[in-house]
């Protein structure tokens, strides 16, 4: 299936430490719409978060041995460590609304035993 490929036990661990923290965020592009089934092969997972300032995420880093990487005049912010190498972060979703409207229409995933918010398929079609 197409989440164990994309997922390893890490990355599992870091959705897990977001979640129990309670951050808003979701997955988002073509892990998203692999998570749903769709026919597609992706080598990172893009993560939206509400508010990329929300201290939990810092804490769900701290506790997986990740960092945040802030952006600089020529690179994006990022994720930098073994558990959290596969996660972009999205900081704008193009043709789609906030995300806040955006998260109310998520389609609910499981990640291993993790149950994580997904950009629906239809709106990942949007935003392409």
């Amino acid at each position: 299936m197409a989440r164990d490929l994309i997922f390893g036990n890490d990355e599992v661990r870091f959705l897990r430490e977001l979640v129990r923290r309670k951050v808003d965020f979701m997955i988002v592009g073509l892990s998203a719409a692999a998570l749903q089934g769709a026919p597609v092969v992706t080598q990172d997972v893009d993560l939206w978060f509400r508010n990329l300032g929300d201290s939990r995420i810092r804490k769900a880093l701290d506790a997986v041995g990740g960092i945040y990487v802030p952006p600089t005049a020529s690179t994006p912010p990022m994720f930098a460590g073994d558990a959290v190498n596969l996660f972009d972060i999205v900081v704008h979703m193009h043709g789609l609304e906030s995300f806040g409207r955006e998260a109310k229409r998520a389609a609910i995933v499981s990640v291993g035993r993790v149950k994580v918010k997904a950009l629906p398929l239809e709106r990942i079609i949007e935003s392409k």
